[in-house]
């Protein structure tokens, strides 16, 4: 079974890879007709013996499996290419950018996960009354929300109409600061609404997660005992439920890191954050092929080990799956 999951996370990833080849050159021009900018102004800016010259040079004036073989060999040697926009090589772009979105990712899980978790308890626990009913009710609906439109929202209220935080960016350009306390402070203030624009996401699917699995704890017998003997309901629910429904909520936890990834491109384009969903525009934008394979490969990693990881963490709490 092991060997059959290595594959099926192999073939996955294959299929991916190919697929990640193909469609930046399905899609009209190629990276030397359209360079736009962040208007999404068109211009050609370059003769064609120019153009000739840097196909040549990226190897784009080859057969698409001659391209596709360069491709692969890349990957196997771990070289993702030079860009074509930004003229530096693809990893460094890469990893400059992941820290600012992988903090979003965390944080998003962390404080979504740990404020829906509790709310889930608490919703099981008060069963079938007004508040349960009504936090049902709103998770439902948020959980139907796209994560964009909830940043759009927070990004009109909060950001342009009450100026409470900075309407885009990861930090003020060309800030003079006094200390690095003031440096984090104001990457805080730029990164909070896209956190809690995530963080509100997430928060919907934990909370259905852990209320589903705290209702089925909540009949065992051993509850039902601990009940009978006066125990405190902060005890019952933490110490006694709780621990027996980790299993679910755990698994959540890691599908919601890889699940969280796609949102963050999204949402950071509407907060214009310099992570890899910006970068992932521009490199759409001006057709830049190595750097869109870079990204995408990057983020298909990224999936593929949270949900290796899932099914590492399942057998090891519950040795029963094969």
């Amino acid at each position: 079974m092991r060997y059959q999951k290595a594959l099926k996370y192999f073939a996955t990833f294959f299929c991916i890879i190919t697929l990640n080849f193909f469609l930046p050159r399905i899609m009209p021009g190629d990276p030397f007709y359209f360079l736009s900018s962040e208007q999404g102004e068109v211009a050609v800016t370059y003769s064609q013996e120019e153009i000739d010259r840097f196909k040549a040079y990226y190897g784009l004036d080859k057969s698409m499996l001659a391209q596709y073989s360069s491709y692969l060999k890349g990957i196997i040697k771990g070289n993702l290419g030079y860009s074509i926009y930004f003229g530096s090589d693809v990893k460094t772009i890469i990893k400059n950018r992941i820290p600012w979105s992988v903090s979003l990712v965390l944080l998003s899980v962390i404080i979504g996960g740990g404020v829906g978790t509790l709310l889930g308890c608490l919703s099981a626990w008060y069963r079938g009354n007004a508040s349960d009913k009504f936090l049902y009710s709103i998770m439902v609906i948020i959980s139907e929300i796209p994560a964009f439109l909830i940043g759009i929202f927070f990004l009109f209220y909060l950001a342009a109409r009450q100026g409470i935080f900075p309407l885009s960016g990861g930090a003020k350009p060309f800030a003079d600061y006094a200390s690095w306390i003031d440096v984090l402070l104001d990457i805080a203030r730029h990164g909070f609404l896209p956190t809690l624009t995530l963080s509100v996401v997430q928060m919907s699917g934990f909370y259905l997660i852990a209320r589903n699995s705290m209702i089925t704890i909540m009949s065992k017998d051993y509850i039902i005992t601990a009940k009978a003997k006066g125990l405190g309901t902060r005890r019952i629910l933490f110490r006694h439920a709780l621990s027996n429904a980790a299993l679910p909520i755990a698994t959540q936890a890691f599908y919601s890191l890889g699940q969280a990834v796609g949102g963050t491109l999204l949402v950071e384009n509407v907060f214009k954050y310099p992570g890899l969903g910006s970068l992932m525009r521009q490199a759409v934008m001006v057709r830049d092929y190595p750097l869109i394979q870079g990204i995408f490969l990057t983020v298909t990693l990224f999936v593929i080990i949270m949900n290796a990881a899932v099914d590492i963490l399942y057998k090891r709490l519950d040795p029963r799956i094969t």
